[in-house]
């Protein structure tokens, strides 16, 4: 009998295999699709030899991870490239804020009314984000805050909602493009605790920047695998499991799924009935002939670029996309371009580049042209550098990953109580009604991102469990 089989090979499903064979229990992964990822691959979906990202691109979590940073992923392939640049918001102006290494140059990109407000909010975190950020995505069940008063200090300055947090800026380009790093929830700016969703996104850039993965995100699961192969795990692709009477016996069962999946296929009934999910994306995967011609100079260089003209704009497409049921139009986009820092992902001279803007929940329309037209408007002529291009509504995105609920890549709303507690309110989140069946997707805290963490938050508490006499 195995100690414990995973149920889906995403980050975190892989991370709680890791976490439990490096400790010596006996484990086994089964994965639905042909390899293994899940958010996190890498395939040729426009021409041959453009390597695009289905899901992640950008990994400013994933660099940043405390339990990625206690792996060997390096020696398994995994190489973090860093842009010149982090992230750029283009204005409508012709310039752009930044989001860079450097808080300094950061808060000047907004200009001298807001470069001091940004300094004094940012600035007591840079120098403890380690600290802080294993403080933030942990639990108290699952591990005691190593410095509880910073924790407690960034609470205060995150918990409110954002456009509370925003009032002490003064000027668009500070507002705007800390309205963007909120978006990243696909969430409304007015909800609780997206003030520290944006300060989170903010210091990650700062700590240790916006890397791409050389290769593709598949390298982050790829390195993942080999090391659990290495450790004794076993992974298993191409094997869909529909109950448990599909898997081998084992102590424990670990899903690396959406909440709907794990109640059906463990015969858990209703116990997420009231589990909410988000806003969808509309995706578009591009071929380039050459790089998106941005009128901003700022984001020639940055590896994710913000796209939208005002904070009220980027309120205005999430609260269409969360609560009003209709496309937003002009989108707001988050844009990733792998080529500026990697250029072994498409031919010479060309670039691999994404987009996408938020749709409602099970959206069945079409924004390709939308995403055009607002891309013209920071990058003009950028139609005429298209080679080819895949596109991917909800219905596509459920096809290449069942957790995308109606297209939700974020497992769940991230919005409310539910950004904070997830799948249901509990002090233990990854066990449930059946005691030898835990969850440990994005539906756990902390939620959305390639991380691993959710994975290593329900190891340990499998791994406490195992260890019960």
């Amino acid at each position: 009998m195995l100690d414990a089989v995973i149920v889906g090979a995403g980050p975190n499903g892989l991370t709680a295999a890791v976490e439990l064979a490096r400790r010596g229990f006996s484990v086994a992964v089964f994965e639905a699709k042909d390899t293994v990822g899940g958010g996190a691959r890498t395939e040729e979906l426009t021409l041959p030899g453009f390597r695009h990202d289905p899901c992640s691109a950008a990994h400013p979590l994933g660099v940043s991870s405390p339990v990625f940073r206690t792996m060997p992923l390096d020696r398994y392939g995994l190489e973090w490239l860093q842009p010149q640049l982090p992230m750029a918001h283009p204005l409508l102006n012709g310039g752009a804020a930044v989001l860079s290494r450097s808080v300094a140059e950061t808060a000047a990109s907004f200009g001298p009314r807001d470069a001091g407000a940004y300094r004094r909010l940012i600035e007591p975190f840079v120098g403890k984000w380690d600290t802080l950020l294993q403080d933030f995505m942990s639990l108290p069940s699952t591990a005691l805050p190593r410095d509880p008063v910073t924790l407690a200090r960034f609470g205060l300055a995150g918990l409110p909602p954002s456009t509370w947090l925003m009032r002490r800026f003064r000027d668009e380009p500070a507002r705007a493009l800390f309205s963007g790093l909120v978006a990243h929830v696909i969430a409304p700016l007015g909800g609780i605790a997206t003030g520290a969703v944006g300060m989170v996104f903010a210091l990650a850039a700062h700590a240790r920047g916006w890397p791409v993965a050389r290769g593709g995100s598949q390298s982050i699961s790829d390195a993942l695998t080999a090391y659990l192969k290495d450790l004794g795990g076993a992974v298993h692709t191409d094997y869909e499991v529909k109950r448990l009477d599909d898997l081998p016996p084992a102590r424990a069962y670990i899903f690396d799924t959406s909440p709907t999946a794990l109640a059906r296929i463990a015969g858990l009934g209703r116990s997420y009935e009231r589990y909410r999910y988000g806003a969808s994306v509309f995706k578009i995967d591009y071929a380039l002939d050459g790089p998106v011609p941005w009128t901003a100079k700022e984001a020639r260089e940055a590896g994710t670029v913000q796209v939208g003209g005002s904070s009220a704009e980027i309120g205005a497409a999430l609260r269409a996309a969360s609560r009003e049921n209709r496309a937003p139009d002009p989108p707001f986009l988050i844009t990733v371009q792998p080529s500026v820092v990697d250029p072994s992902r498409a031919p010479a001279g060309k670039q691999v580049f994404w987009a996408y803007g938020h749709v409602p929940n099970g959206w069945d329309g079409d924004l390709t042209d939308a995403i055009e037209r607002q891309l013209e408007r920071f990058a003009p002529g950028f139609r005429d550098r298209v080679l080819a291009r895949a596109t991917a509504g909800p219905a596509e995105l459920v096809a290449r990953n069942a957790n995308y609920v109606g297209g939700d890549i974020a497992c769940g709303a991230a919005s409310g109580i539910q950004l904070l507690l997830r799948p249901k309110m509990s002090l233990f989140p990854y066990s449930t009604a059946h005691p030898a069946v835990f969850i440990c997707s994005s539906a756990t805290p902390p939620g959305p991102g390639v991380h691993g963490m959710s994975g290593h938050n329900a190891a340990k508490a499998v791994w406490r469990t195992l260890h019960k006499p």
